[in-house]
């Protein structure tokens, strides 16, 4: 017995999966913190997280030092967290959304593995692991990836208990993890974390006929859990602030989706092209396994857990993609949480391809070889037109742009070599599909950080290391006309807005007597008194504006974005 112990731990050691999965996670984690701070949404919620941290106060979240009731407060306590833990930096302030993504990764995978088999389970990771929507959010510090995370956990548990023993231990715990993740899913990004699995169930049901999954929803149970983790902060947070309610539930979810108030409109077909981007090296199979599952539901009746599992993964795809397609607020991240049902169906769509591909002839379907020699001649073309790079952005932008044009060079070459040996291999299937994978991940990562040489500008640390030692902290410091999203961040300093609200608005209209509603109010604030010390951020334009009017100032910091000034003490 201690003998075939042994064996099997010795076996599970030279399984070369879990050495690979290895290996991702540390790439995954390990370029977390290869860029600086974007803006805004990166900018935004580390600097959330930071005052939450200097402040000790997790309940009410504040931007700039006002009141920031837009999103729910996960992502910011994780963020916070990871402050706390390891200090203020870039990667820690991925930290959250490169857990939530690899975490999704392994348990996507491990939820294919447990229903169609390893195969499709690695076949999963692959396509998860390679799909630039997905690394790109990962890597990226914002509310989607942490929200797809919980969306996608919720359908996984969804279809591990529905595919378990009714009325046994094993679905009943998978139904209230299942429920615990739409309430972490309210807590990331809102209502829709529970609205939107709800309407998948009722479509699901009225599209299968499978009344039955109503009664092993374990509602009484699940409720009281789900209530029991997301329901607190929201009692908490309307007693102290009464206002929170209508400016969160009614201006923040009913006027996002159905007015143009936040102008953020953009075509229906936006997340159709959007997916084939962030899918794109899985386009083939995006559009050719989606039309073969609604194909076989036309034929075939709903008559085994497996084909039901695949049909609500199918339906969660549509009625999230149309559910965003309808709405007048449209940003890339709200798509993301459609990827890991496609991931698994493309999966079951190769794993099935596969098994074809071994009783016809010892190599792949020909629509799998067009695919990835497609790829190598579009990465050729891609290194004679690399010129388009180079006269993109702004003047001052020129020899960032040259610069990102040679690191996307590499990333291209990358790209040509990964192909060539997919297709060397591709007797070795899933070793071929392998480095397929592997290829993209590497191209996408090379390419997305790669950004830094444009970002770095954005980011306005270059900026923040000259004036941070200058600051005390009761130094006043403006914001006039603008709002900086990373400064702030950079600075370890919040400013007081003059003469612009921006998403600061609520916050404002709150505590009136943080900000100055016209700037030339703030300047004679910025006179009234000559001993006390403060700074200001101002446009380029306000500057050169303020300049001609010899207003007292002294320059300490400029870039092609941004001036701080400082006043001129005696």
């Amino acid at each position: 017995m201690l003998n075939r112990l042994q064996t099997l731990r010795l076996q599970a050691l030279l399984n070369p999966s879990w050495l690979i999965y290895l290996l991702l996670a540390i790439v995954w984690l390990s370029t977390l913190g290869f860029r600086h701070l974007l803006p805004s949404d990166e900018g935004r919620y580390a600097e959330i997280a930071r005052e939450m941290l200097v402040s000790g106060n997790w309940l009410v979240p504040k931007y700039n030092d006002y009141l920031y009731f837009e999103k729910p407060p996960l992502h910011m306590w994780m963020t916070t967290l990871a402050f706390k833990l390891f200090g203020l930096g870039e990667w820690q302030a991925r930290l959250w959304s490169g857990l939530s993504s690899l975490g999704g990764i392994f348990f996507f995978a491990y939820t294919a593995n447990k229903v169609w088999g390893p195969r499709v389970g690695h076949l999963t990771a692959m396509i998860l692991a390679s799909s630039p929507l997905w690394i790109l959010g990962g890597h990226f510090n914002s509310l989607d990836m942490g929200m797809a995370f919980f969306m996608g956990a919720t359908l996984c548990c969804l279809i591990l208990s529905w595919g378990s023993t009714p009325g046994s231990k094993t679905q009943q715990n998978w139904m209230l993890l299942c429920w615990a993740s739409m309430a972490l899913a309210v807590l990331s990004k809102g209502l829709i974390g529970v609205v939107l699995p709800g309407l998948v169930i009722v479509i699901y049901t009225l599209t299968s006929g499978d009344w039955k999954c109503w009664t092993q929803m374990l509602w009484i149970k699940g409720l009281g859990l789900f209530f029991l983790i997301c329901a607190p902060w929201f009692i908490l947070i309307s007693i102290e602030h009464p206002s929170f309610l209508h400016f969160f539930f009614i201006r923040e979810h009913f006027e996002r989706f159905t007015t143009n108030e936040h102008a953020r409109v953009a075509p229906w077909h936006f997340f159709l092209t959007l997916l084939c981007v962030g899918l794109l090296p899985w386009l083939v199979q995006l559009v050719t396994t989606n039309l073969q599952i609604l194909k076989l539901r036309l034929k075939l009746p709903l008559n085994s857990p497996t084909f039901k599992a695949l049909w609500l993964s199918f339906v969660w795809f549509v009625v999230i993609l149309i559910f965003f397609s309808s709405s007048h607020s449209k940003l890339p991240g709200y798509i993301i949480p459609v990827i890991p049902a496609l991931a698994i169906l493309i999966a079951i769509s190769i794993d099935h391809g596969l098994n074809l591909s071994l009783t016809k002839a010892n190599f792949f379907p020909a629509p799998w070889l067009w695919q990835v020699g497609f790829f190598l001649v579009l990465f050729i073309v891609g290194l004679t037109e690399i010129s388009l790079i180079e006269k993109t952005g702004e003047t001052y932008e020129a020899q960032s742009y040259l610069a990102y044009a040679k690191d996307i060079r590499i990333a291209l070459l990358i790209g040509i070599v990964g192909c060539i040996l997919s297709l060397s291999y591709y007797k070795r299937k899933m070793l071929s599909l392998g480095l397929y994978s592997v290829t993209f991940l590497a191209v996408t990562l090379t390419a997305g950080l790669s950004h830094e040489h444009v970002g770095r500008l954005l980011s306005g640390v270059d900026l923040a290391q000259q004036v941070k030692p200058l600051l005390k902290p009761d130094t006043k410091l403006y914001s006039v006309e603008l709002l900086d999203h990373t400064l702030p961040f950079y600075l370890e300093h919040t400013s007081i807005m003059v003469n612009f609200e921006d998403e600061l608005a609520f916050g404002i209209e709150q505590e009136p007597n943080k900000w100055i509603s016209k700037t030339a109010d703030w300047m004679q604030v910025w006179q009234s008194n000559p001993s006390e010390d403060a700074f200001a951020i101002l446009t380029n334009h306000k500057y050169d504006e303020l300049t001609k009017l010899s207003f007292p100032m002294q320059l300490v910091a400029r870039d092609d974005l941004r001036v701080i000034v400082r006043k001129p003490l005696p």
